[in-house]
């Protein structure tokens, strides 16, 4: 398999290399001590990253993307396409999965695999006709009373001008608003970057999960820092992530986000299949924990996490919200 490094990562290229030496040349006891001074190198690598770096990681490109974690999760999976509007979107992936006698909607971006791949998928960022595929897929499981799973990775929804001509801001506020009424309970996981309102299109539900390296952000940190200057140096990109506060651990502690699960060692993209066995587990229990809930009371539950997010996050500040002030009428 090849392997990218981010900057940071630069110390496991060396022992990932001995250990396919040692592999190859079968030498058991040499790989199994290198593992262990890789599992070590790792940990010191991912601990204390700043929130740079984990926006970094969220975007690594051999992370797992929504596909990679659907044909882990699922035992058994039909992808359904098209909005029944305008066409079909790749860079929304949306079906039905079964998964412990489960049957589950799943609404994902998928980012793309390889060049032609990511401009197929235009690098997960979605037109309108996506979100409107989305949109016919909870529609689909209101009807059936199956519970939805959104998995959210995308910078955001595409800005182009098609979008704009075909109603962008239409469909993703399209998609809040049925996901705010759905009569069904809803889990939805950043399994890598979440940007703007692209992201928040599929974030709308009764639990909300973050993969450790994952960082969920109403701007990406170049966005923010091309707003306060027009030449951002890597510095002011640094200081607009720490100032975003849209690191998993954050946004936790914020009471955005109701879990972060925990990823493998050095990072989802270095061990798939146990990154997708933990997020599994938390999808399970999530679901485990919304059984039994009418949909009023889903729906009354799902209105007052909401509601009550901005407020937590004050109470955790410590910074009271600025009065509003009445308009004077002329």
């Amino acid at each position: 398999m090849q392997r990218t490094y981010l900057d940071f990562e630069a110390p496991l290229a060396a022992l990932d290399q001995a250990i396919d030496a040692a592999r190859a040349r079968g030498d058991q006891a040499a790989e199994s001590r290198l593992e262990a001074e890789l599992e070590e190198c790792a940990r010191a690598v991912t601990r204390g990253l700043t929130a740079w770096q984990r926006v970094q990681l969220s975007r690594h490109v051999d992370r797992p993307f929504s596909l990679d974690y659907v044909a882990r999760l699922a035992s058994e999976w039909v992808e359904l396409h098209g909005d029944r509007l305008f066409g079909d979107d790749p860079a929304i992936i949306s079906g039905l999965a079964s998964r412990g006698g489960r049957t589950l909607v799943v609404v994902g971006h998928q980012r793309g695999r390889g060049t032609a791949d990511r401009v197929r998928r235009n690098f997960g960022m979605p037109r309108p006709e996506g979100y409107r595929k989305a949109r016919r897929m909870f529609a689909l499981a209101a009807r059936f009373g199956f519970g939805v799973l959104t998995l959210i990775d995308t910078q955001g929804a595409f800005p182009g001008a098609e979008s704009e001509e075909r109603g962008i801001a239409e469909a993703i506020a399209g998609c809040l608003a049925d996901l705010a009424e759905l009569p069904v309970p809803i889990v939805a996981a950043v399994v890598g970057e979440g940007g703007s309102g692209g992201a928040l299109a599929l974030a709308v539900s009764d639990r909300l999960l973050m993969l450790e390296h994952a960082c969920l952000g109403v701007i990406t940190p170049e966005g923010c820092a091309s707003i306060l200057s027009r030449e951002p140096s890597p510095e002011a990109v640094a200081a607009a992530a720490a100032s975003l506060r849209l690191t998993a651990t954050e946004l936790r502690d914020l009471g955005v986000a109701d879990a972060v699960v925990a990823e493998p060692v050095g990072g989802a993209h270095r061990n798939w299949a146990a990154a997708a066995s933990a997020l599994g587990s938390a999808i399970d229990e999530s679901f485990a924990k919304l059984d039994g809930l009418s949909a009023g009371a889903l729906r009354e539950r799902r209105a007052a996490r909401l509601r009550a997010v901005g407020q937590s996050a004050v109470a955790r500040l410590g910074t009271p919200l600025p009065a509003r002030r009445r308009r004077r009428r002329a």
